[in-house]
């Protein structure tokens, strides 16, 4: 069998031909770019081609499946990848090893989903990073006028309709003041930057709800008190199949919820979360499982046993609920039922 396995770079490709049989190999070179890789494909012409999971991993395994070759695409963050204790570590010996544990199976692979989940995938990402971005200029417009001895409402009260036009009443465009009121013309582009940022989120998020009101998946997971879009949405997206899911274990290790286990000996204790996969899905669920705690009754109850009345288990009850709410997203979309629960509460939230 003939595998060829790729170290994929932004301007240059990596290429090992790799004969199972033999361990006999040789290296080649390629642009990374669809001419390339399609040329040293059909000269090499191999049985399986292997690819690390990287930003331009999605448009090569479509470009070549479309070729009709099997492909894998690696996880580089499985344990059998990690380099330890290396003198030497370059691209040939990363498109090496790749194809030496592909020939043995030891390779663990990454789902790679069609290229309309991708897009959805990065869309919401994408909304994240705005949110982020927008956070970043509201903590600077803080952190501005408490230079300037000007204190503003605590939380969400400074952003208000009320609290932006405070804002705006003291913001003067830069080119009109004078050197002992700068921080005015900071404040002006700050809100200007504010606004853009808000306008920009309302863009993204009108066109992801209309994907989720297209899509029934999202819909179901809505039926859960305390759930609402931008949860559903990520879960659907991140999941993409539920029956490739063999177990709830497997969901929960997919999204990095589960503790680390160190065992030595006689000695086994139990670590932090692993926290591989979506740290934005963790993130969400974390912020579901407290908003829950009002608006759903398994929420609350779940956590109330788990946290068992003391302060030192806040943390730990928060993320078992948020991981038990991920499980039980994953049964519902693989079964296709609603939220069954006798005591639900009702209202719904907008993680």
């Amino acid at each position: 069998m003939k595998i060829l396995s790729l170290d994929l770079g932004k301007n240059k490709t990596v290429g090992c031909e790799y004969e199972r049989e033999s361990g006999q190999h040789r290296f080649q070179t390629a642009f990374s770019t669809r001419s390339g890789l399609q040329q040293m494909v059909k000269e090499i012409k191999p049985d399986r081609v292997v690819i690390e999971v990287c930003s331009i991993a999605g448009w090569v395994c479509d470009f070549l499946r479309e070729m009709g070759i099997e492909v894998q695409v690696a996880n580089t963050s499985d344990d059998a990848w990690r380099w330890r204790k290396v003198r030497k570590k370059n691209d040939r010996l990363d498109a090496l090893k790749a194809a030496q544990l592909s020939a043995v199976n030891q390779l663990r692979e990454v789902h790679v989903p069609r290229i309309e989940v991708r897009q959805w995938r990065a869309l919401i990402t994408f909304r994240q990073h705005l949110v982020r971005r927008r956070t970043k200029v509201k903590n600077h417009i803080r952190d501005l006028l408490l230079r300037e001895g000007e204190i503003l409402p605590p939380r969400q009260k400074c952003w208000t309709q009320m609290g932006m036009a405070r804002l705006e009443a003291m913001a003067r465009p830069l080119s009109e003041l004078g050197l002992n009121e700068m921080w005015r013309g900071e404040l002006d582009i700050e809100l200007r930057q504010l606004r853009a940022a808000q306008q920009e989120i309302e863009v993204v998020e009108e066109q992801l709800d209309a994907i989720a009101a297209a899509d029934p998946r999202v819909q179901l997971l809505r039926t859960i008190p305390g759930v609402g879009p931008r949860l559903s949405e990520a879960i659907v997206a991140l999941l993409d199949r539920p029956e490739r899911f063999r177990k709830a274990s497997e969901v929960s290790a997919y999204i990095g919820m589960v503790p680390k286990e160190l065992d030595s000996g006689e000695t086994q204790r139990r670590g932090r979360i692993t926290r591989q996969g979506s740290r934005l899905v963790r993130t969400l669920l974390v912020e579901v499982a407290w908003t829950g705690l009002r608006h759903n009754a398994w929420v609350r109850e779940t956590y109330q046993r788990i946290h068992g009345g003391k302060k030192s288990r806040k943390k730990i009850a928060i993320v078992a609920v948020g991981r038990r709410l991920l499980v039980r997203c994953w049964a519902m979309l693989r079964d296709g039922t609603a939220w069954q629960w006798p005591e639900s509460a009702a209202g719904a939230g907008t993680k």
